[in-house]
C-alpha cells in the first residue's frame, strides 16, 4: 500500500493544526507556508476533513482552522481512511468488499495481506496526533525544528 499525497499531505496538515492547537483559528495560508504545500490542494484536503468532522472551519478576518477534537483523540488512521479510504495492501483483503476474493477460503496469500493490513492498522490506529507533536517536540529540543513528515 502507498499512501498518495492526499493521506501524506493531509497528516501534514492535522500535525500542523495540532502543533499550534489552542492559538485559535489557524489560517490554511500559514499551514500551506510552514509546510511547504499547495495551498489550493491543502483546501481541498481541509474540505474533505471538515466534512470528516476531523476540523472545523471558524470564517471571516481572524478565521481558519482548528482540530474538531484534542490531538490526544485522533488517531492517524483516520486521517488516512478519510482521505485514501480502506487501509488495504491488496484489493481481496478490502474492508469494503469482503467478499471480492472468489479464492479466500484456500488463498494461502491473502493470510499474508491479512497480516500486513492488520499490521499497517497498527501504527496508525495506535498514533494519535499527540505522539507526533510529541516527536516534533523531541526533534525541536534535540536541534532539529524541521517538525514536517
Amino acid at each position: 500500500m502507498k499512501i498518495s499525497t492526499r493521506g501524506h499531505y493531509g497528516v501534514m496538515a492535522m500535525l500542523d493544526l495540532a502543533l499550534h492547537h489552542g492559538e485559535g483559528p489557524i489560517p490554511l495560508k500559514s499551514v500551506a507556508e510552514r509546510q511547504n504545500l499547495s495551498e489550493h490542494y491543502l483546501e481541498q484536503l481541509i474540505a474533505v476533513l471538515r466534512k470528516a468532522g476531523l476540523v472545523k472551519s471558524v470564517r471571516g478576518a481572524q478565521g481558519g482552522y482548528t482540530l474538531a477534537r484534542e490531538p490526544h483523540e485522533i488517531k492517524i488512521g483516520e486521517i488516512i481512511r478519510v482521505l485514501e479510504g480502506p487501509i488495504a495492501p491488496v484489493e481481496c483483503v478490502n474492508e469494503e468488499d469482503p467478499e471480492c476474493c472468489l479464492r479466500a477460503d484456500y488463498c494461502v496469500t491473502r493470510n499474508l495481506w491479512e497480516k500486513v493490513k492488520a499490521s499497517i492498522e497498527e501504527v496508525l490506529d495506535n498514533t494519535t496526533l499527540e505522539d507526533l507533536v510529541r516527536e516534533a517536540e523531541k526533534a525541536r529540543q534535540a536541534g532539529g525544528y524541521m517538525y514536517y513528515i
